[in-house]
């Protein structure tokens, strides 16, 4: 039973929680709660930690099994310091530290791909990252000026989808659709002005559909690298729609003509 707060495992842990430098040096990445866990323990993550309290141990007894199955170490955990390492409100009891681990993602001709450029809202990024999964979307591809995809808020929001869904991080989003233009691979940039309408646009060929920043939008070399230019057509006042709603939108009407 770890109960001291001091503890190195618990040091770390709290570190990983919040600090996105911090996981990026460590190599690890936070998960928390019964279902993240266990989805990460499915899903073949490589779980270097697991912490459980003894209450959560017995309320979740298969889950809790799995958890020590798969992991490379484990240990009960007092509820004091369980509070520490965990930022909701009511936390379940069960928590991992995992590797993080980037497997390559080419991006290939007649597959469905969605880029976010400079998403930095955590809570739109994970139901982006959710919303292709559950959609079919092939892989996600981000600007490295987004929020940290291992955040906790982000990797919460994808309610798993970040253990499964591949995706790469690139420097810059134009000089890709450039690449993949010269590939033959088609791009498409959301953004209202000049652009068609998103039902009317022939999408059956696949390609990149492009998610901008949620204040600005996408910037201009951007929209001006890619082959095609959508919009969602809008009734009532309303002047814009929500980042992750309107991804939501563009990637349903992707998806329409996935075979």
């Amino acid at each position: 039973m770890i109960s001291s707060r001091d503890n190195p495992t618990v040091k770390l842990a709290a570190k990983l929680m919040n600090s996105s430098s911090a996981r990026r040096e460590e190599g690890f990445f936070c998960a928390e709660g019964v279902r993240l866990c266990r989805d990460a323990a499915e899903s073949g993550a490589d779980i270097q930690q697991y912490l459980y309290t003894e209450q959560a141990a017995k309320k979740y007894p298969k889950d809790h099994a799995l958890l020590l199955s798969v992991s490379k170490n484990s240990s009960a955990v007092s509820q004091s310091v369980l509070e520490k390492i965990c930022d909701t409100k009511s936390p379940q009891g069960l928590f991992c530290i995992i590797s993080i681990s980037q497997p390559e993602m080419t991006v290939k001709p007649g597959c469905r791909y969605v880029a976010a450029e400079d998403i930095r809202d955590p809570s739109n990024l994970g139901t982006i990252l959710r919303t292709a999964e559950a959609l079919g979307i092939d892989g996600v591809i981000l600007s490295d000026e987004c929020c940290d995809i291992y955040s906790p808020k982000v990797v919460r929001g994808t309610m798993g989808a970040v253990f499964r869904l591949p995706f790469m991080i690139v420097p810059d989003l134009s000089d890709l659709v450039r690449e993949l233009s010269e590939r033959g691979i088609q791009s498409f940039a959301s953004t209202p002005r000049n652009a068609d309408d998103i039902r009317n646009t022939d999408l059956s060929n696949g390609g990149v559909m492009l998610i901008g920043n949620e204040g600005n939008g996408l910037q201009d070399k951007t929209i001006n690298a890619c082959t095609h230019r959508v919009m969602i057509p809008m009734k009532g006042r309303a002047e814009s729609l929500n980042a992750s709603a309107a991804a939501a939108i563009l990637m349903y009407e992707f998806c329409l003509t996935k075979e």
